[in-house]
């Protein structure tokens, strides 16, 4: 009612001055003429509380007015109204609204009751079914016992990090109270979820899978598939998130999973279930898989049937078709699977790779009117590592396909930017106190009570963390350090600057790497050292842009991104285990105009927290 009410005012307020409209003016909007800003500023002292253009107000008006469209919201921020969470942007898209009731219940997703947690009583969480630009209003209320984040992977949060739900940007939810998160799938199509990032909450569900259509008039390159399905795969612990968390606060590795979950349920070939989607013979489907576990990679394939590849978070690829795909933590991939073969059920089967012991789950699906159970020979994963390297390499991004704006992707030309900054990252595992560490160059990250976003924001950086507490090369001893370096780790970047990123991993376990608020080329995987000379190997045609990137052990990756997305943003293991212990950093690209091109000033509604909570609000920017 609140906004009703002032958004009547300020359509009062301009009718006031000219009370005629044109036949095409659906709102209230007069001759340009016949204002000035002096003299709606000065009938503007009714509005002057800080609130008077609240949530959707700009929208609200933006819809419904006729040009001059752009002058309306320049008198709006000449009122000092025009709230942050709402910018010109975002104007005239949609608005989803959710509501999100978070909670604790029972159930048996390995056949033993376990604490997880539930979105409005659904574990996985409910689909969030969006298109290109859409705006995001999701209000979430938090009933747990805990502080609670949700992060939305993938998701760019374009000059937005304030909405990116990780502890270093964002002041928690606590138990009992709620946030409405506002954000748009800015320029963005593509198959992503969203989990809760904190206190490992991970281990006990709050996931669900997010999807970004692509806006009608954007050519998509394959036939509308029949329907479109979600896929969530990820290993699984039938212990307590809380019990798991005291393990690695002992010091100690979480060690093998229980099992392997497929939305949410295991299950084993021959048992007796639902099936999760039903086919019709001849039709084509669209299956988003992603790989939302704590630890492992995992391999997915379905009986007797292929595998078109043609998106990979955000990206349209060159349709190659597969047997099985392995997809990495954190990762989500998109494929084509027809219906062309017998009318009966069939099982899709998800199981760890690169592992000693093996898991997997089965998830069954029907084809409508058929007979006959799945058969209880599954097709077999693929054997080692060197079989998963040799099929990344296959991977093309599709040039002549438009992904989120008309223009072909391949009209942005990475591989002819120069370079401006190397940074090589390699991680490695150690102890601290005789308890269990990872880290990054030596370092291992640990959250502040301040997110490290807001003490920069507000001018206190310096009492909260230091910048670059480690180097743009790893130490030369990192195999053998004898000390592990705890604290925040925030890396300061120039805004815009071309950046080479090498993970080096010298371990002999693969990682998987995912960063918030970019998509990167990653345009090499090599065994061995990385050095210079290993340049004249990389991709530099057809990488597909994408946020995640696996590295086998013993070898290295390099990614190629542009720093053009102004914010602070997590860099971060996708193992729940290794971020949990310090496997992150973050990453601080500060606009120097301080202006709202290229950065949003801080909602107004943001949650504040640790040394900044009683602090005066700094000037916005302009």
């Amino acid at each position: 009612m609140r906004s009703k009410v002032k958004l009547d005012s300020l359509q009062s307020l301009l009718h006031e001055n000219h009370p005629k409209r044109n036949v095409n003016d659906r709102a209230l909007w007069c001759i340009k003429e016949a204002f000035s800003v002096k003299k709606l500023i000065s009938k503007a002292d009714p509005l002057t509380d800080q609130d008077a253009v609240v949530d959707n107000l700009v929208c609200t008006v933006w819809k419904n007015i006729a040009l001059p469209k752009v002058e309306f919201m320049l008198w709006l921020a000449l009122f000092g109204k025009l709230n942050t969470r709402v910018m010109v942007a975002d104007a005239g898209d949609p608005v989803l609204e959710f509501e999100w009731k978070v909670t604790y219940g029972t159930l048996s997703p390995m056949g033993v009751p376990q604490q997880v947690i539930l979105i409005n009583g659904e574990f996985p969480g409910p689909n969030l079914n969006t298109t290109t630009n859409n705006n995001l209003v999701i209000n979430v209320f938090n009933q747990l016992d805990e502080p609670l984040l949700f992060t939305w992977s993938g998701v760019q949060q374009r000059k937005n990090s304030w909405q990116d739900g990780t502890a270093g940007t964002m002041c928690p939810i606590l138990p009992g109270t709620n946030f409405t998160y506002h954000f748009q799938v800015k320029d963005q199509i593509g198959s992503y979820f969203y989990f809760p990032s904190l206190n490992l909450q991970k281990a006990a569900g709050g996931f669900g899978g997010l999807r970004v259509n692509s806006r009608p008039l954007i050519p998509v390159p394959f036939d509308t598939p029949e329907d479109d399905y979600t896929v969530l795969i990820g290993d699984w612990y039938k212990r307590g998130h809380k019990d798991l968390r005291k393990t690695l606060d002992g010091g100690k590795s979480l060690g093998k999973p229980d099992g392997v979950l497929m939305n949410g349920k295991q299950a084993k070939e021959g048992d007796r279930m639902e099936p999760l989607f039903t086919l019709k013979k001849g039709k084509t489907y669209r299956f988003r898989v992603c790989n939302v576990g704590l630890k492992n990679s995992l391999n997915f394939r379905i009986q007797n049937h292929k595998l078109k590849l043609v998106e990979m978070e955000g990206s349209h690829t060159v349709q190659s078709v597969y047997d099985s795909l392995d997809i990495h933590l954190g990762q989500c991939w998109s494929v084509l699977v027809t219906a062309d073969q017998d009318p009966k059920d069939y099982y899709m089967v998800a199981s760890v790779r690169f592992t000693k012991y093996h898991l997997h789950t089965v998830g069954k699906i029907t084809y409508e009117g058929g007979k006959g159970p799945a058969s209880n020979e599954l097709p077999e994963a693929p054997g080692g590592w060197a079989w998963s390297l040799n099929q990344f390499r296959s991977y093309r991004w599709n040039l002549t396909a438009s992904a989120a704006r008309p223009n072909p992707q391949g009209s942005y030309r990475y591989g002819s930017i120069p370079i401006t900054r190397t940074v090589r990252l390699a991680n490695t595992a150690g102890t601290v106190n005789g308890k269990l560490r990872y880290a990054i160059n030596g370092a291992s990250h640990v959250d502040s009570d301040t997110p490290v976003k807001l003490a920069e924001y507000f001018g206190v950086a310096d009492k909260v963390f230091k910048y670059d507490v480690i180097g743009d090369n790893p130490p030369a001893n990192i195999d053998s350090l004898d000390k592990i370096n705890l604290g925040p780790i925030v890396l300061n970047f120039t805004f815009r600057d071309f950046i080479e990123i090498i993970f080096e991993n010298h371990e002999k376990a693969v990682q998987s790497w995912h960063l918030d608020g970019y998509s990167f080329f990653p345009v090499a995987i090599e065994v061995g050292t990385w050095t210079p000379e290993k340049r004249k190997n990389y991709n530099l045609l057809d990488a597909v842009s994408k946020h995640s990137i696996q590295v086998y052990p013993k070898s290295w990756a390099a990614v190629l991104l542009t720093f053009d997305n102004a914010g602070m943003w997590n860099l971060r293991s996708e193992s729940a285990e290794r971020a949990y212990l310090g496997q992150q950093l973050y990453i601080s690209v500060a606009t120097p105009s301080k202006s709202l091109k290229d950065e949003y000033n801080l909602p107004d509604d943001s949650l504040l927290c640790g040394v900044v909570k009683d602090m005066p609000r700094p000037k916005p920017y302009t």
